[in-house]
């Protein structure tokens, strides 16, 4: 899509925008309003929202509307979520959320340039597109999605690049939890750096 429709970041291609519990990760359990871009070009097989991965089905909507949403709800966090958000200018969105007094949450694969200012950053690298050198040091959150035991290398390789206070979580890709949370146990009993996150939003069927 051309950066002109995007306005700077005045306008950005919204899928929806939703107020829930954090359900992965650090923040798991928190209520948040959760502002959910278009668009991702990363294309994980397992992908739970494969739906979000064509920006041409998500027009460029008006971002100050996006925000006065936001700050209509009683909790003061904000996800920003996708697809794969660092596709578009975000400095115009967390400005805008951050004069409302809101606390932005960000979920990133790290595969494009960063742009915005965050509160907490969760990067969830992907193997087929790796993170850009430059947002490892973002990175408050790391956050490694496990589908077989080759990826507990790959989570080390990428623990090897993030900074040393940032936190480090295995999560179970969701398809195959029953077979391999056993493994991530066991994994991290003997790795006591990093923790389990699952996905407790869809123990709840809650969005």
């Amino acid at each position: 899509m051309n950066s002109d429709a995007f306005d700077g970041g005045r306008k950005l291609p919204l899928v929806e925008d939703f107020y829930t519990i954090q359900g992965e990760g650090y923040h798991t359990g928190k209520p948040a309003y959760f502002i959910r871009l278009g668009g991702c070009d990363v294309g994980c097989k397992w992908c739970d929202a494969k739906f979000t991965w064509n920006p041409k089905h998500f027009p460029p909507v008006d971002t100050d509307s996006i925000v006065s949403r936001a700050a209509s709800y009683p909790a003061q966090a904000i996800v920003i979520t996708g697809g794969e958000p660092f596709l578009y200018p975000l400095d115009y969105l967390t400005d805008r959320l951050h004069e409302r007094g809101l606390e932005i949450f960000l979920e990133t694969s790290g595969s494009h340039k960063p742009s915005g200012t965050f509160d907490w950053v969760c990067l969830s690298p992907k193997k087929q597109q790796p993170p850009l050198p430059e947002v490892y040091p973002m990175a408050n959150e790391l956050k490694v999605i496990v589908e077989g035991e080759t990826d507990f290398a790959w989570a080390e390789e990428n623990a090897q690049k993030v900074n040393s206070q940032c936190m480090l979580f295995l999560q179970p890709e969701w398809s195959v939890y029953e077979r391999m949370i056993p493994a991530i146990v066991e994994y991290v009993k003997s790795h006591p750096a990093w923790n389990i996150s699952v996905q407790t939003h869809k123990f709840m069927h809650i969005p």
